[in-house]
């Protein structure tokens, strides 16, 4: 236990001092050519210091000055896929890290966003990864880094998310598939935001199409999920919404999610 001390007591602040010291050490220790046990150790450790950020690394109110070192060149490498077990989780490692990092509210939402610009095509990556807890983390960093995205992504960019969380939909587990839903309803809140919706209509309409399968999905928490998803974009193309739903209708084994879609479409203008 004597290696977890400086994460509790009054020593974490200590860490926000000497971070000319203690970055360059990480970024070191944590090559992807180092001792992998070692940098597992690491950063479990550094996980728990960034969930404590405000506390530890930021305590001065300079880590900003490090996060591109922190993200590019400590982050980025360990989310390289290498085969086997200890590579796996190593990943995880990394994964859980960039959570803390992102949920510890020590970033602003510009921050968020250059960690975004270089780190979102390896956390779409990581929505693939065998172990359920990398994946279920990736869909809330995605999540994260949609609310603060606005309508600041490359639509080029931005149109290769949506597939990559459809997929979780089909995940062996339900909270990845609730969570991967999440972040759908955030990626059509960026669209609704965003000017030239047109550019993204026949993605829309295949998204409807999409989830309007799970909505017959024999997990009920999963179809109340879903169902928020394609209330969250009905507005968006709704005579479309209708349609679809309207062809499917009778397929599914209660027409009861269905109903309620259409119901919900009666009642909201589209947005223009």
């Amino acid at each position: 236990m004597e290696g977890k001390k400086p994460l509790q007591g009054n020593s974490g602040p200590v860490l926000g001092e000497s971070l000319q010291h203690v970055v360059p050490t990480l970024r070191a220790c944590l090559q992807p050519a180092r001792d992998p046990q070692m940098r597992l150790t690491l950063f479990s450790v550094l996980s728990k210091v960034l969930l404590q950020a405000k506390d530890t690394v930021d305590s001065q109110g300079q880590f900003h000055s490090y996060l591109e070192t922190v993200t590019k060149d400590i982050l980025v490498p360990n989310l390289q896929w290498h085969a086997g077990r200890t590579a796996a989780a190593i990943r995880t490692a990394t994964v859980s890290c960039l959570w803390a990092l992102t949920s510890s509210e020590v970033l602003s939402a510009k921050q968020i966003r250059d960690v975004q610009e270089t780190l979102m095509p390896h956390i779409l990556t990581t929505l693939e990864e065998d172990s359920q807890m990398t994946r279920l983390i990736s869909c809330r960093i995605i999540n994260i880094f949609l609310k603060t995205s606005d309508d600041v992504l490359d639509p080029d960019k931005f149109i290769k998310i949506y597939p990559e969380l459809l997929k979780r939909l089909d995940d062996v587990s339900n909270d990845v598939r609730i969570a991967a839903a999440s972040a759908l309803i955030t990626w059509l809140k960026c669209i609704k935001g965003a000017d030239g919706k047109s550019y993204y209509q026949s993605s829309i309409q295949y998204l409807y199409k999409e989830l309007l399968v799970y909505l017959d999905d024999p997990e009920s928490a999963v179809q109340d999920a879903v169902l928020e998803v394609l209330k969250e974009g009905s507005a968006l193309f709704p005579d479309v919404l209708v349609r679809e739903t309207e062809a499917v209708l009778h397929k599914h084994r209660s027409a009861t999610y269905c109903e309620q879609l259409l119901q919900h479409l009666q009642a909201v203008p589209a947005t223009h």
